[in-house]
């Protein structure tokens, strides 16, 4: 039970908040080249993050709807993660495939960061406690 309180503290709520741009923007330097049309996706995703942020922390919104944008941030960065790990999963090097590692790690890190950003905005605690100030 008091681990519960703990991570529904205003401190904790406002962090994970402030930090779930983390799994959105987790990408190689590669990603964001403009060579690739990549790059977009995590910039559309963080702005709609960011936008549920100001509705939730500076604005006060007590509606449903900034947790429905955040929640639809990260589920659509995993989805979209899962659909870009195999074309990115090897890379050409001297005329060789080989295994693109950091790629593959940084994919299955952002996975799982959004999808305990989902489960944890989904915690009742999570929203009576932003609520409450």
């Amino acid at each position: 039970m008091a681990q519960r309180r703990a991570i529904v503290s205003r401190g904790f709520v406002l962090g994970a908040l402030v930090l779930q741009f983390v799994p959105l923007v987790l990408f190689t330097p590669e990603s964001f080249s403009a060579q690739t049309q990549e790059w977009w996706l995590p910039v559309v995703l963080a702005l709609l993050a960011i936008w549920a942020d100001v509705e939730l922390i500076v604005r006060h919104n007590d509606r449903a709807w900034p947790w429905d944008l955040i929640a639809f941030s990260h589920g659509f960065n995993i989805i979209s993660r899962i659909m870009m790990l195999w074309p990115h999963a090897t890379r050409v090097v001297n005329k060789v495939s080989v295994l693109n590692g950091p790629y593959i790690v940084l994919t299955f890190v952002a996975i799982a960061l959004s999808a305990a950003m989902l489960w944890y905005s989904e915690l009742p605690g999570v929203r009576m406690r932003l609520l409450q100030n």
